[in-house]
Formats: C-alpha cells, sequence, structure tokens
C-alpha cells in the first residue's frame, strides 16, 4: 500500500466515534512523501478541519516560521496528527481515539521511513515515545529509537496561548537546527541547474545499534 492509498482508504473513516462528533473530513497529512524529516502534532483545530490540512490556522503560520528560522520548509517535511479527525471544541483526543488512530500514524511513518520525527506537544510525544512524561522534560532532546529518531517539542498552540513560551518554543528550534546540522553531510556536486539537500545522516550513539539506520 502507498501513502495515497491509505489515505485514501481513511477518506471516510468510520472506526472510532469522532466520524460522528462533527468532523468535516479526515486531516491525513502533507507533505513530501520522501521526507527525512516528519513532524507530527496532536489533532486537527477548526482551520485544519475546515481545509484538510494540518497546521494552517495560526500554529500552523507560527510552525512556518519557525521551520524557516531551523532551515526547512513545507515541501522539506512532512506533516501529520495523531488524530486525524477534529474532537469536539478541541478537546483532548481520549485513549480510545488515540488507540484506534495510531495505527495509521504508525504506517505512515514506515512508508515514509523518516530519519527524524519531531513530536509537537504532550500528546503526540507521549503515543511516540510510549511512556506518559512531561513534554518540559524531555524537550529539545534526541531519542533514539528503532527505526528513527524522536525530537520532541512544545506545540506551537501552547506558545501562542501562553507567550513567555514562545521565546522556549524559538530557542528549543535552534536546538533542531544545530542537530540536524551536526548529521547532515553535504549535497554531492550536482549540476548548476539542479536543486540540491543535504542528506540526514544520523547514527545512533551506541555502536551496538549501528544497524538501525539503513
Amino acid at each position: 500500500m502507498t501513502l495515497q492509498e491509505l489515505a485514501k482508504s481513511l477518506h471516510n473513516c468510520q472506526q472510532c466515534k469522532l466520524a460522528k462528533l462533527g468532523r468535516t473530513q479526515v486531516v491525513f497529512g502533507v507533505g513530501n512523501p520522501h521526507a527525512s524529516v516528519m513532524f507530527v502534532g496532536e489533532a486537527p483545530g477548526f482551520n485544519e478541519d475546515q481545509k484538510g490540512e494540518p497546521f494552517v490556522g495560526a500554529a500552523g503560520k507560527l510552525l512556518n516560521d519557525l521551520l524557516a528560522s531551523a532551515h526547512l520548509s513545507r515541501d522539506q517535511i512532512y506533516i501529520a496528527n495523531v488524530i486525524k479527525c477534529r474532537p469536539p471544541n478541541n478537546r483532548d483526543p481520549e485513549s480510545d481515539e488515540v488507540e484506534t488512530c495510531k495505527p495509521f500514524l504508525m504506517q505512515q511513518i514506515q512508508m515514509i521511513r523518516p530519519k527524524l520525527v519531531c513530536t509537537l506537544g504532550n500528546w503526540a510525544t507521549q503515543t511516540l515515545l510510549e511512556r506518559k512524561v512531561g513534554i518540559t522534560k524531555v524537550k529539545a532532546q534526541a531519542f533514539y529509537m528503532k527505526d528513527f529518531v524522536i525530537f520532541p517539542l512544545l506545540h506551537p498552540a501552547a506558545a501562542l496561548h501562553q507567550g513567555n513560551l514562545l521565546d522556549t518554543l524559538k530557542e528549543d528550534f535552534k536546538k533542531l537546527k544545530e542537530f540536524l546540522d551536526r548529521h547532515s553531510q553535504p549535497p554531492a556536486a550536482a549540476e548548476p541547474s539542479a536543486p540540491s539537500e543535504s542528506t540526514l545522516n544520523i547514527e545512533p550513539p551506541n555502536p551496538a545499534q549501528m544497524d538501525l539506520f539503513g
């Protein structure tokens, strides 16, 4: 199955109660299907539900600015959410909704095969780390998983609601850029007209895990 086929299969998903609780559409994800870097948020909000894309409201505009500060752009990365449908009144996802939707996120990750997954906020971080841990304790650190590295970050919406977090978020994106710079190889020589991107190559710190990153 391809990413496009998975998206099509979920177009009118009825597998959890969110299908009947006022969603406009399933918000699958958007971006480069071969991205080295993937961002994962919590769930669609009002604007995302209307447009069918993750991070298109105020938090999305802030995310775009933060991406630019790390020398990333939307067309380089892939963005998805743990939950594909908007919970009513933007409430927190419930455990049964996460359990139903998580396999689809894992399929997206398996198909895209990013080397780095940046989790935005508590829900995405806890879902992928598979442990209850506060985002403030783990943010801007690299966690080496079996097939990819998790780099938790505060959710942009949190910085919009609590202005004092904005500087922290900017600082954490600076740390993300430093991490990417440390693990990026310069692009091979190409024709001047051809666009070139550096290659992300993350080796785990433990030599015994060297085979985890092909």
